[in-house]
C-alpha cells in the first residue's frame, strides 16, 4: 500500500518541505559521486552511531544523519511521504516552527533507536524518523483527510483507492511496531523503533508547534 497524494490542499506553497526535499536530494547526489571507501567514511562520519554517541562523540551526527540515505529507493520513499504529508503540517505550524518540529521529531526518533540498541556500531541514516513525526502529527490533526493509495496483489490485481488518513497512517505505524518487535537488534537494515519514536513524538509535540488558530485541546 503506497500513498500517492491526499485530498487536503494548502493555502500556501510548502517552502520548507520543498527545501528539505531539495537538501536531501543534493546530499544524496553528493554521496553518489563518492568512491566506495569515501562513501563509507562519509556515512560513518555523518551517520548517527549509537556506540560513539554513548561516549559523547559525534553528537552533531544526530542532526546530520537525517539528511543521509542508504540508497535511491530509501530516498524516494522518504521524500514521497514528506511531500504528501509535510505541506499540511508546515501550514499549521508556520515555516520556522515546522523546521524545529521536524528536527525535534528526528532527534526523538534516534533516541528511540538508541534505547533499544545503545551499543550498535552501525550508522543510522535517513529522514524517516523526522518524517515519522510529520505522519504522527498528520494522523492526529487530519484523521479524516482522504489519502489516495496504490494497492496491488502480485500481478493479478491493482487499484488506487481513497482511504482516511487515520487508517493509512495507523496501519503504517503498527507495521513499524510489529517489525520492530520481530527483528533482532544489531542486524542492521531498517531502524524500526526510530520510526515508532518519531511518530509518537509527532503526536505529542504538534500541539506546541502549531499556530494558535489551529490549536485544539485533547
Amino acid at each position: 500500500m503506497i500513498p500517492i497524494k491526499d485530498d487536503n490542499p494548502t493555502q500556501q506553497f510548502p517552502f520548507v518541505t520543498a527545501t528539505l526535499i531539495a537538501v536531501n536530494v543534493i546530499v544524496f547526489g553528493h554521496q553518489l559521486f563518492l568512491s566506495g571507501p569515501e562513501a563509507q567514511v562519509f556515512i560513518e562520519r555523518y551517520g548517527a552511531v549509537p556506540a560513539l554517541l554513548i561516549r559523547g562523540q559525534h553528537l552533531w551526527s544526530v542532526l546530520t544523519s537525517m539528511f543521509l540515505h542508504g540508497g535511491l529507493l530509501h530516498l524516494l520513499g522518504n521524500m514521497l511521504y514528506l511531500w504528501i504529508f509535510g505541506d499540511n503540517i508546515e501550514q499549521i505550524c508556520g515555516r520556522l516552527r515546522f523546521v524545529f518540529f521536524y528536527l525535534l521529531c528526528g532527534v526523538f526518533a534516534f533516541l528511540s533507536h538508541f534505547i533499544f540498541d545503545p551499543t550498535s556500531s552501525i550508522p543510522m541514516v535517513g529522514a524517516s524518523g523526522a518524517i515519522s513525526g510529520v505522519l504522527g502529527a498528520y494522523a492526529l490533526r487530519f484523521p479524516r483527510a482522504r489519502v489516495h493509495v496504490f494497492i496491488w496483489f502480485f500481478f493479478i490485481f491493482y487499484d488506487i483507492i481513497r482511504i482516511p488518513a487515520v487508517f493509512v497512517l495507523g496501519f503504517w505505524f503498527f507495521m513499524q511496531l510489529f517489525s520492530g518487535f520481530t527483528t533482532t537488534p544489531g542486524q542492521g537494515g531498517v531502524a524500526w523503533f526510530a520510526h515508532v519514536g518519531g511518530f509518537i513524538a509527532g503526536l505529542l509535540f504538534i500541539r506546541y508547534f502549531e499556530k494558535n488558530r489551529y490549536r485544539i485541546s485533547y
